[in-house]
């Protein structure tokens, strides 16, 4: 598993708004996705590409276009929600499947309750967008799951993670599958309820409007 924490001015000066308790939803909203887009630059730094031959105004020449078979991004709702457009701004062509999974507050343990994606992924390459990796129950969860129908990669897409859960993350990747976690930072820990800490609350409830 290769972790790529997006170390840019730009990125932190976003990152701080978003963990103010007091940005409101709106503003949370258009940072989320001005992150993702940035974060998806360095997502993509190694998605495949092929020749293709062009003639530009003054001469032929030779470019380079998206691979075949397209990458697919998948969104973990309803957080992962929230990031699809920042995502797809760069991926246009990118097909998109949904999970829904959620965390049991007790057990910890997920449960998927939505899945909006082929059967078959042989030799894709996946983008998962959850803004949180706390645990990394939920990750693990996705990643095993798009594995299983034959995905040649993952790449994970978070704002924000935990060490326990990119841990727990690599423990179950191990060296079995081609995994990278691209964030905007590692923060601390977690703390007794299982929120990154100092992290940014709740990213549903924030993007959503949701809040106590």
């Amino acid at each position: 598993m290769r972790l790529h924490v997006a170390d840019h001015p730009l990125i932190a000066h976003k990152l701080t708004i978003l963990r103010d308790k007091k940005t409101p939803s709106a503003t949370f909203r258009q940072l989320v996705d001005e992150l993702v887009t940035l974060l998806a630059y360095e997502a993509t730094r190694h998605v495949s590409v092929t020749d293709v031959a062009i003639s530009t105004p003054v001469a032929p020449t030779v470019g380079r276009k998206m691979a075949e078979p397209r990458p697919i991004v998948v969104p973990v709702l309803r957080a992962g929600l929230g990031m699809l457009e920042g995502m797809t701004r760069l991926l246009p062509t990118a097909e998109v499947g949904f999970l829904g999974m959620k965390r049991d507050e007790d057990t910890l343990q997920v449960e998927t309750y939505a899945n909006r994606l082929p059967d078959d992924l042989t030799d894709r390459e996946c983008f998962v967008l959850d803004p949180m990796l706390a645990t990394g129950h939920t990750m693990v969860a996705a990643v095993d799951y798009l594995f299983q129908r034959g995905a040649r990669d993952v790449t994970c897409v978070c704002l924000l993670a935990a060490p326990e859960g990119l841990a727990e993350l690599e423990k179950f990747v191990g060296d079995r599958a081609d995994v990278t976690v691209v964030v905007a930072a590692v923060d601390e820990r977690l703390n007794e309820k299982s929120y990154i800490v100092p992290g940014l609350g709740d990213a549903g409830d924030r993007l959503y409007g949701i809040v106590d």
